[in-house]
């Protein structure tokens, strides 16, 4: 502790200023306590304080912050949800795009869609990824969620990828990686909505100039 004289010239007894060491190694303790003692965390070691530190902060962060889904948080901001088939297909097209926009505005965003119709991708979406449990984190204009449609991993997924989005060097690479796994012709997808979807914009680096 340490003491100041106040205006009416009494001594008042400060908190010491923690270093960027000691603040790390608190946050580090947060996060361990929030994991039960079970936590692995890949990380260099010659990453600077402040960037060890930001990335502790957003650690203990995601930890203490409630769960939620991104179907709940879209009704807590006002959004109706109606189900797939009680909708006309224009009245699904607007839904569809009203959720777009207003998953972006909670930094949440969705990509490689194009394999997929207005009502397809919208009942996916409403039977599928917004009930996925996710994390309620602060928004920071840093940080973005993306939504995987073709994340999971299964077969299906991967053979829609290599089909529509994946490009030569991505397809030598998986055949060269995966020589026995069959992989389909190139082919153009049906629709063509990824280029409009909104993107993150995670602005310049910090102390950075922009172009």
């Amino acid at each position: 502790m340490a003491k100041r004289k106040a205006k009416d010239g009494r001594e008042k007894i400060v908190p010491e200023e923690k270093s960027p060491e000691e603040r790390i190694e608190a946050l580090k303790r947060r996060a361990e306590e929030l994991c039960g003692g079970q936590m692995e965390v890949g990380m260099q070691d010659d990453y600077p304080a402040e960037v060890e530190e930001e990335f502790w902060k957003h650690v203990v962060a995601y930890e203490e912050a409630p769960w939620t889904t991104n179907f709940r948080q879209l009704e807590d901001a006002g959004l109706s949800l109606p189900p797939p088939d009680s909708l006309k297909d224009e009245e699904l097209t607007a839904k569809l795009w009203e959720v777009i926009q207003k998953l972006a505005l909670l930094h949440v965003f969705i990509g490689d869609t194009d394999h997929l119709s207005d009502r397809e991708l919208y009942t996916h979406l409403w039977t599928d990824s917004l009930r996925e449990e996710t994390k309620a984190m602060p928004q920071a204009a840093n940080c973005a969620c993306d939504i995987q449609l073709l994340g999971s991993g299964s077969e299906e997924d991967t053979q829609l990828y290599l089909k529509y989005y994946a490009d030569e060097d991505w397809r030598r690479q998986w055949h060269k990686d995966w020589p026995n796994d069959p992989i389909p012709e190139h082919e153009d997808p049906p629709y063509d909505r990824d280029r409009v979807l909104p993107k993150p914009d995670y602005g310049p680096p910090t102390g950075g100039e922009s172009n």
